[in-house]
């Protein structure tokens, strides 16, 4: 039987960088943002995802899984104009770099029987950014007319885990 090795550039650099920052066990929001600046420095291309990955799916926004160990994982996550999440919360930390495409993310307070709308980012190529829970409960949106591509860190083992979601917020939505 012949075995595909698909070649992901940048990919290696990536994983070093985060397994050293990771060894330091800082605390989730200080790893978070060393992430996000490693990221910065270490921002891979589109290539890191065949041409075939980086189409996505018409029905839903589509994560590619790219590397995962027990204190963090790597995913790429591929967006069609228009596709977005439902509203959520993370298990971790999560640091995350817009490769194409705009992500347009809407973020909310939960108030116990409703949520509350506190901030709007549009995160465009090149953007990178991170946090930690508490205070990450957010919905984003590909806004742009073209196919997004976005690279996420999470400080836990998503191959183990199966998602990085915490929870989904089926909470009605009240505007401030």
């Amino acid at each position: 039987m012949d075995t595909v090795t698909t070649v992901r550039p940048g990919l290696a650099e990536l994983v070093a960088g985060v397994g050293a920052l990771t060894a330091r066990r800082l605390p989730a929001r200080d790893t978070a943002l060393a992430v996000a600046d490693l990221m910065r420095d270490r921002l891979p291309s589109l290539d890191i995802l065949t041409a075939q990955e980086r189409l996505g799916s018409p029905e839903t926004y589509v994560s590619w899984p790219l590397h995962a160990q027990d204190d963090f994982s790597i995913v790429a996550v591929v967006w069609r104009p228009g596709q977005k999440t439902a509203i959520h919360d993370h298990i971790s930390w999560c640091a995350f770099a817009v490769l194409s495409g705009n992500e347009h993310e809407t973020l909310y307070r939960d108030e116990g029987d409703h949520l509350v709308e506190i901030g709007r980012a549009d995160n465009r190529p090149g953007d990178v950014s991170g946090f930690a829970p508490p205070g990450d409960i957010h919905l984003v949106r590909n806004t742009s007319s073209e196919t997004g591509v976005s690279i996420h860190v999470y400080g836990a083992d998503i191959g183990r885990l199966g998602s990085s979601v915490r929870r989904v917020y089926e909470l009605p939505v009240v505007q401030r």
